[in-house]
């Protein structure tokens, strides 16, 4: 597995691996099954620290990308309909992006209002259930 990490930017090693991981599945380069290596080989061959690795792994897990099965360590995990939808909203948002640099806002600015929108779903979603 490649992982290219940029030791000089600004987000943190594990989110730069975390994403590594999710656009390698993306990409259909990791499938679900696909073991990742130990948190102690990963660390290795890239150059971080053990504890850096695990992070990464259990950010990845929380977010339904990763199971840790004991026999068989961290394995991909991921349901092929979020796939699928992952691979769209990135083709959307690269063009958005784009339009978004153009204009001088940060990826801060998108990073706030995203949470934003995810906020306010949350809340939809909870009003929904609280009605039932």
């Amino acid at each position: 597995m490649y992982i290219e990490i940029d030791f000089n930017s600004d987000e943190a090693i594990y989110n730069q691996l975390c994403d590594q991981i999710i656009m390698g599945i993306a990409a259909a380069r990791l499938c679900d099954g696909d073991p990742l290596p130990s948190v102690r080989q990963l660390a290795d061959d890239i150059g971080i620290n053990m504890h850096t690795v695990n992070k990464a792994y259990t950010v990845l897990r929380q977010q339904g990308y990763v199971k840790v099965d004991r026999r068989r360590g961290a394995v991909i995990s991921v349901d092929p309909g979020k796939v699928n939808a992952l691979a769209e909203l990135k083709e959307s948002l690269r063009v958005d992006i784009a339009r978004a640099s153009c204009r001088n806002i940060s990826r801060e600015d998108v990073h706030k209002l995203v949470d934003q929108i995810f906020e306010e779903y949350r809340s939809d979603q909870s009003g929904e259930q609280g009605g039932r």
